[in-house]
């Protein structure tokens, strides 16, 4: 799954430019016994399988070795109880030289190896899905974006909603009119003060309707700007 994601977007441009180095472990190469068992039942009764702490144990010292030891290295596991994932935790985690993403199955894994190994929890949501491979690459697409070098135009990246405190303004392209929706004629104008003006106009309007909670904080961090103007 996370090969297939690799070289179907931007992450496998970035490997391809050196800009990020990405090594997948195979949980199974750790496996117990001849079936190579990774998961088990849950001491305590209960319904559902747990991931085992031996094979992890292994695989993540295997990482560690292969990133080159602890030193500026973060272990990450997508969690329920962990922090909300935003572009702020994307951005903080664009600077640490080393990340190990630990994929989650089944009701979790044992709870020994959060305690001996993660450093940070994060949630990508209120939500439950099928396996820990799709929070762990929601999180390393949003890293590796924000990595000097692998995007074209970082300023584009730096702009997208979320990057700032609205969301983005609507964007437009030829042709100038499409079944009698024209263009807005401020964006054909050259006056780029008027249009800077009118994204920005647009971008509190967009957010305020759609996104209260975002206009709420909004409103509260630039309060005293707002109140001037």
């Amino acid at each position: 799954m996370i090969e297939s994601v690799v070289q179907h977007s931007m992450l496998r441009q970035a490997v391809e430019r050196e800009k990020v180095e990405l090594h997948l472990i195979n949980l199974r190469d750790f496996g117990e016994g001849d079936y190579r068992q990774i998961d088990d039942t849950p001491f305590g009764g209960g319904p559902g399988m747990v991931m085992m702490a031996g094979p992890l144990f292994k695989a993540i010292e295997n990482a560690i070795n292969k990133v080159g030891g602890e030193e500026d290295l973060r272990i990450i596991f997508p969690s329920p109880q962990g922090v909300p994932w935003s572009h702020n935790c994307a951005k903080e985690n664009s600077a640490i030289k080393k990340l190990i993403v630990i994929c989650g199955h089944y009701k979790g894994v044992d709870e020994r190896v959060i305690e001996k190994y993660v450093t940070h929890e994060y949630s990508i949501g209120d939500f439950v899905v099928t396996n820990g491979e799709i929070p762990a690459m929601i999180i390393i697409d949003s890293v590796v974006r924000l990595v000097p070098g692998v995007i074209n135009n970082i300023e584009s990246a730096l702009t997208d909603s979320f990057a700032m405190d609205l969301l983005d303004s609507p964007f437009y392209t030829q042709p100038r009119d499409i079944e009698g929706v024209s263009v807005p004629e401020v964006l054909l104008s050259g006056n780029h003060k008027e249009i800077d003006k009118w994204k920005q106009d647009c971008r509190a309007k967009r957010t305020k309707e759609k996104r209260p909670d975002m206009w709420e904080n909004y409103i509260k961090i630039n309060k005293s700007e707002l109140k001037d103007e």
